[in-house]
């Protein structure tokens, strides 16, 4: 393996132990949450937070983007919300008598679309173009995004009332699917303490924009194994066709597999993980870790599923089991 990118990849992705020492300073716990933000802003794919209401979502992504310079906009997603509010729009200059381009929150680094299941279809299609093409177009002209460019939504799983389902279309285009979860009796205890003070922490810059494009640029060289691709396309084939992976049962309760772009996600993902683990190589165990994010809003399961009571999540854990880790 190349030695220069293994001492490349320790000295870099210790700016990103540093970023999350310093998102820890204000958040308690979660720490797979912020591990796998920073797999989004790694392999560039936009991420979607799913938990009930007080778990910190929208104050994770604010402390990250204090500890991590970049342009941060915060979208508040509600039913009466237009696709101008979230693009921009051209306005007429009565003096000039010509049309000038106002442009939205979108045109920002980090773009946080809280509780984004709250806007209607129209709205969350805007954002289709933004977050595949990098690019919005206003009127008849069309504006690139800069780079760094990344959305994070947050969504509520278990209010339903004034939501609108997000489109298949559009949960695909998001890398990772993250489930926050409660915190621990011991992590609580520490947030009570910590908030209680009447002093709420703060987090420091501590990486920029131009850090991350650097590390970028040596996610793509970050060695992966036949014997692990192989491995990433036995669990997506096994979400299309599980007969031949002695899954037979699943079949009726699966809808849909997972597509290609399930794929692309879980390599560029798991290379983004093996180098926040300071590797220039990705192992089983980094799929494994990631694979969960990546594969949980890909596959629908069916209404007989659900009257079983079974989720993506139980069965993508069957797939887990079966499929042989090499």
């Amino acid at each position: 393996m190349n030695t220069t990118l293994s001492l490349n990849i320790e000295q870099e992705s210790q700016l990103c132990r540093n970023l999350q020492a310093e998102i820890a300073k204000v958040i308690v716990g979660q720490s797979a949450v912020v591990e796998r933000i920073l797999v989004g802003l790694l392999a560039d794919g936009h991420i979607l937070l799913e938990g009930v209401p007080g778990l910190a979502k929208t104050l994770t992504f604010k402390t990250l983007a204090a500890a991590f310079q970049a342009r941060f906009q915060r979208i508040q997603f509600t039913p009466d919300l237009l696709p101008a509010d979230l693009l921009g729009t051209t306005i007429y200059s009565p003096k000039t008598g010509e049309f000038a381009v106002k442009k939205g929150p979108i045109f920002a680094n980090l773009v946080l679309a809280d509780e984004i299941n709250r806007a209607p279809a129209k709205v969350q299609s805007a954002l289709l173009e933004a977050m595949q093409e990098k690019q919005v177009t206003i009127g008849d002209c069309t504006y690139p995004l800069e780079a760094p460019f990344l959305v994070l939504a947050t969504q509520n799983p278990i209010e339903q009332e004034g939501t609108y389902p997000l489109p298949e279309a559009q949960v695909d285009r998001f890398m990772l699917k993250v489930k926050v979860d409660y915190p621990t009796r011991e992590q609580e205890a520490r947030i009570m303490a910590r908030m209680s003070t009447g002093r709420e922490p703060a987090a420091q810059p501590v990486m920029s924009t131009d850090d991350l494009l650097r590390m970028r640029q040596l996610i793509p060289d970050i060695y992966v194994d036949d014997k692990v691709t192989h491995y990433i396309l036995d669990l997506v084939f096994a979400t299309r066709d599980p007969e031949k992976f002695q899954l037979g049962h699943l079949r009726p309760l699966l809808t849909c597999g997972a597509s290609p772009r399930a794929s692309l996600a879980l390599v560029a993902a798991s290379r983004a993980l093996a180098f926040l683990r300071g590797r220039g190589y990705v192992t089983p165990e980094d799929v494994r870790s990631i694979g969960y994010d990546v594969l949980r809003h890909r596959v629908t399961p069916s209404y007989e599923a659900e009257a079983e009571g079974m989720s993506s999540e139980s069965i993508l854990k069957q797939i887990f089991a079966k499929v042989e880790v090499p």
